[in-house]
């Protein structure tokens, strides 16, 4: 019998533009890119030249910090580029795919009959490592850990998320397979929503976790199921990412199809697209977006996701790519004294509250209103799920105070934890650009 846990703090943002539950394979792209800012924490390190021939499965670049964690191409094909900016920064390493796909072949291999020693090496040598992030500090794991456990979320609640049991459905096997493969290296921990189709699950221990957005967020899990105290470290991944495991051995190939939404108030048809890591935005959105007004491409979801360009590749761990409404032409009539009815608050600061809980809205990216001093007025703590004080930790953070930020439980969140308290703040304060700072700041420290 599966524990069950209710979150009852939480905001669900309701946006016009989910996407239906049909899935369509996407154009082929003529060129992939592996984006090194991916995988965050990682010093890349490129094992390819220009010109060179390579399967899908093998190395692009390495980490410079563990030369054993590798990174590899989606496809096989030619390397075209190797993007550089500012002071040869790696950008991309770019891949033209051959008209024929051929594949590293890993060997298959029985899960049962490996010890948890031998499932790390096959993931490092596969380049399928780089997908786990540890906390604290949310960065590329270190495979010299030995993490305390292994955290995997069946739940995606953010605005325009892919529905997991969509992106699941008929992977059932390789979903097992993979967790199998996880529980040989430390405890698994399996957190689901209720009725989930991955109820039967074995080899994890599962969480059946209810409540609003952001219950599906892995740390708010963590802080719930196993929290973590300094000097211990977890191990989390993507539900989709623990099928490209299961893929890897019962199939001995490296295959990165991931089935992701295409969603947003500005997507003509949302729906899921099967697409492979570093595709082109531009074939995965192929021609499904509206042109009429200026649009914000975000590569995720509009909380958490980064604005990107038709141009770019899909991001390694993305499992949406979303289309709001730039904002920018908008005259409001009346400005803030109109009743608003047509657009989301928290307050009953807009008419809206009167509308039905069901309605969807058509949210802008409009910041709307100019950074303000912060206050503690409780709007974080109460869309804040997790047990840590958010508005004290953020104002430490912004101190640069290390005790405090220890005090205050920093190694427990990931920015993507104050995604929702960003939406709600007044003060417009970036808390998610001031988390990762203070992560950063902080793994900086105890090096």
């Amino acid at each position: 019998m599966a524990n069950v846990i209710k979150i009852t703090k939480g905001l669900n943002i309701n946006l016009k533009g989910k996407a239906a539950a049909q899935v369509s394979a996407a154009p082929t792209s003529k060129v992939y890119g592996l984006v090194p800012d991916s995988f965050w924490g990682m010093k890349p390190k490129v094992v390819v030249k220009e010109g060179d021939e390579v399967k899908a499965g093998d190395a692009l670049f390495v980490n410079k910090l563990h030369p054993e964690e590798k990174f590899v191409s989606p496809v096989a094909g030619k390397v075209t580029l190797i993007e550089r900016g500012d002071r040869r920064k790696v950008l991309s390493v770019q891949v033209e795919a051959a008209p024929q796909q051929a594949y590293v072949d890993f060997g298959k291999k029985d899960v049962k009959s490996l010890s948890g020693e031998q499932v790390k090496a096959a993931l490092l040598e596969s380049g399928l490592f780089g997908f786990f992030i540890q906390r604290p500090y949310a960065i590329v794991a270190n495979p010299d850990d030995t993490p305390k456990g292994i955290f995997v979320s069946a739940i995606a609640d953010m605005p325009l998320a892919a529905d997991l049991d969509v992106v699941l459905k008929g992977n059932e096997p390789e979903f097992q397979t993979g967790i199998s493969a996880l529980s040989k290296i430390a405890k698994v921990y399996l957190g689901m929503k209720p009725d989930s189709a991955l109820a039967s699950t074995k080899d994890a221990e599962v969480t059946v976790f209810s409540g609003k957005c952001p219950t599906g967020n892995v740390g708010v899990q963590i802080n719930h199921v196993c929290p973590i105290n300094k000097g211990e470290v977890v191990w989390t991944i993507g539900a989709e990412e623990v099928i490209f495991i299961g893929r890897l051995f019962n199939k001995g190939i490296v295959d990165l199809t991931r089935t992701i939404a295409v969603a947003g108030s500005e997507i003509k048809e949302p729906q899921y697209k099967q697409v492979l890591v570093g595709a082109r935005i531009r074939d995965i959105i192929d021609g499904n977006m509206n042109t009429d007004k200026k649009v914000r491409l975000i590569d995720g979801n509009p909380l958490t996701g980064m604005k990107t360009t038709e141009k770019a590749f899909l991001l390694a761990h993305s499992t949406e790519v979303t289309a709001i409404p730039e904002g920018d032409e908008a005259d409001e009539l009346f400005g803030w004294i109109a009743p608003r009815f047509n657009n989301f608050s928290v307050s009953r600061s807009y008419f809206s509250w009167l509308q039905p809980k069901n309605k969807e809205y058509v949210l802008d990216a409009r910041v709307k209103g100019g950074h303000r001093h912060m206050i503690f007025s409780g709007e974080y703590d109460s869309v804040f799920p997790m047990d840590i004080y958010p508005e004290q930790l953020v104002k430490a953070i912004i101190a640069g105070d290390i005790d405090r930020m220890e005090a205050l439980g920093i190694y427990e969140v990931a920015p993507e934890d104050f995604a929702v308290a960003e939406f709600v703040d007044s003060s417009k304060v970036e808390l998610q650009r001031i988390v990762r700072e203070g992560l950063d700041m902080l793994r900086k420290e105890n090096e």
